[in-house]
């Protein structure tokens, strides 16, 4: 799929920004990647709320292949073909994938913000009553 498909594919949900990455684009709206598009197909992302769908429809998560074994990607499923020719129907999944992307987004971010705090947590040192000794010490030369 190419740039210009995707677009108009897209137009009925609102603008979106594509960037270039492994063998297609990745979608994404408000700063959040929620689409795939890869030669394999499109991809939405989805979650425990979404899944449902995507299992009504017959549609399976991403797959890929290493040379040991299938990988599944359960955060993307592939869209019904169907919506190919429905972009309004299209860009009420989208909404329900940029949906299931911010959701996820969510429940990442205080795990960032605890790694930040305790980044910035001071340790104290022993220092400061090494200092004294060494001052003590000096005292005791001079007299």
């Amino acid at each position: 799929m190419d740039r210009e498909f995707l677009a108009d594919l897209f137009s009925h949900f609102g603008p979106v920004t594509m960037r270039r990455m492994f063998s297609g684009y990745g979608i994404s709206a408000d700063g959040v990647n929620f689409a795939l598009s890869l030669r394999s197909g499109l991809y939405f992302r989805a979650d425990e709320v979404t899944i449902p769908r995507f299992e009504a429809e017959g549609c399976g998560p991403f797959q890929y292949q290493t040379r040991a074994k299938t990988v599944t990607v359960n955060s993307y499923w592939q869209l019904p073909a169907r919506l190919f020719d429905d972009p309004e129907e299209l860009s009420e999944w989208a909404r329900a994938a940029l949906g299931a992307a911010q959701r996820a987004a969510l429940k990442k971010r205080p795990r960032a913000r605890k790694a930040k705090a305790q980044a910035k947590k001071v340790v104290p040192t022993k220092q400061a009553p090494k200092k004294k000794k060494a001052a003590k010490k000096q005292k005791r030369r001079v007299g």
